[in-house]
């Protein structure tokens, strides 16, 4: 391999300048003896190479002097660009011989996965930002996906994150994860750290892509200081998104058997062993941790690991504890209160007021627009861990998903008061 690929295995990769905080700390886990999916690395300056052999580091070059409309006509050729053109030779040889040798040993589709260098680090973890791409099978896609998610640097969603963040997206780099597709008995997430010193396991069926588009309940496992299991809720795991290793399609969403809807994913042995990974991934990292993983038949892989955001809880205005009320999943940050704006659909997005709280189905990362103007969020769906739940913990807005019927039962325009901590939705009906 070049300095352009290295694989998972090589202290090299743990390098989160050259591959990104995403791809190095899945090389620490690694090294540090935790399990993780076999794979390699594309180099930030393989991104950068594309960028002058696409001809688009003209493009970037005039951006500072840039007016609005400027920008925006020269951020669509450079994201067109880096889509649309031919991969370097100097990457393409070795990448394309890195690809074959893990997918004749792994024997299953692989997944791209972004790994930018401003990526998974404390205050900004992009989390749904950019791009991941499942199941791909064969060269054409595997390079389609790639061009993709070199592209999703530049993308809409990615530029508005950067620029609440301050970030200048000339400024940094995309490097790339490339790993084989777990066919996951059951994934989810996990919080190393809560208001009162446990930790937080949450997991559903199939892959963890259902939990992070907030667009399921899922099981949510807490567990003391001492790692000992204090309480435990089920969920409601309506669907799942899996994968078909052998068949033409390898990617799809499907019902979950009704047996299994409110069924455990994890035994109590297994959320243990697992609580055990949280903890070395915490150490890891040295501060508070986020991570993601997947289970198949072997056992837990672990995906991802990020800072997690951590803010102290305020006391709620004695008001508010005699009020109608529902429970759900805490994201973790804070209390807030303001008027419910009760949503059933993205188009109703410009409904949406300063200092509301909005009230939805599904919290997915498409919402992140809105997160700067609102004072919480509530959901029918979702958990503690989706990437809107991160997106959350990183502003300070409090959020409480997974919360039943909340879209028919907080009355609209009604003053609402939201604690992330608690995992509680209290109104006020005007």
């Amino acid at each position: 391999m070049s300095d352009l690929v290295v694989p998972l295995s090589s202290s090299d990769a743990a390098d989160a300048d050259l591959f990104g905080p995403k791809a190095a700390n899945q090389a620490a886990l690694g090294l540090a003896g935790l399990p993780i999916p076999d794979g390699f690395c594309l180099s930030a300056d393989a991104y950068r190479l594309q960028l002058r052999t696409a001809g688009v580091d003209k493009a970037i070059a005039k951006l500072p002097s840039a007016d609005l409309m400027e920008s925006r006509h020269l951020t669509n050729e450079i994201r067109i660009g880096l889509f649309d053109s031919a991969i370097a030779p100097e990457i393409l040889d070795p990448l394309k011989a890195a690809r074959q040798e893990l997918e004749d040993r792994a024997g299953v589709p692989l997944v791209v996965r972004s790994s930018a260098l401003v990526e998974d680090r404390e205050g900004s973890s992009f989390a749904g930002q950019f791009e991941s791409f499942l199941g791909l099978d064969g060269e054409v896609e595997f390079l389609t996906a790639v061009r993709a998610c070199w592209a999703a640097l530049w993308s809409v969603r990615a530029l508005r994150y950067m620029g609440s963040h301050e970030i200048d997206p000339s400024g940094t780099a995309m490097a790339l994860l490339i790993q084989p597709l777990i066919e996951a008995v059951s994934s989810g997430g996990g919080l190393s750290q809560t208001a009162d010193g446990g930790m937080i396991l949450s997991a559903t069926w199939g892959l963890g892509e259902a939990i992070a588009q907030g667009e399921v309940v899922p099981d949510r496992y807490e567990l003391d200081a001492d790692a000992a299991i204090s309480h435990v809720d089920t969920g409601r795991k309506t669907h799942k998104i899996g994968c078909h290793l052998h068949e033409a399609e390898h990617h799809h969403t499907g019902v979950v058997a009704k047996e299994l809807v409110s069924e455990r994913c994890l035994n109590d042995t297994q959320v243990i062993e697992l609580a055990g990974h949280l903890k070395k991934a915490e150490a890891m990292i040295g501060m508070a941790a986020e991570i993601e993983w997947a289970r198949d038949e072997a056992g837990f892989k672990m995906l991802q690991v990020r800072p997690l955001q951590m803010e102290i809880s305020e006391v709620p205005d004695e008001l508010w504890l005699n009020r109608p009320g529902l429970k759900g999943h805490p994201a973790g940050i804070g209390w807030g209160q303001g008027k419910a704006c009760v949503i059933n659909c993205e188009c109703e997005l410009a409904r949406v007021g300063p200092g509301d709280i909005l009230v939805t189905t599904v919290a997915g990362p498409t919402l992140s627009q809105i997160l700067p103007m609102v004072s919480g969020v509530v959901a029918d769906l979702g958990g503690s861990t989706s990437h809107l739940a991160s997106l959350a913990r990183e502003r300070g807005i409090p959020m409480v998903l997974g919360v039943q019927d909340a879209t028919s039962q907080i009355p609209d325009g009604s003053q609402v008061a939201v604690d992330g901590v608690a995992g509680t939705v209290r109104w006020i009906a005007e």
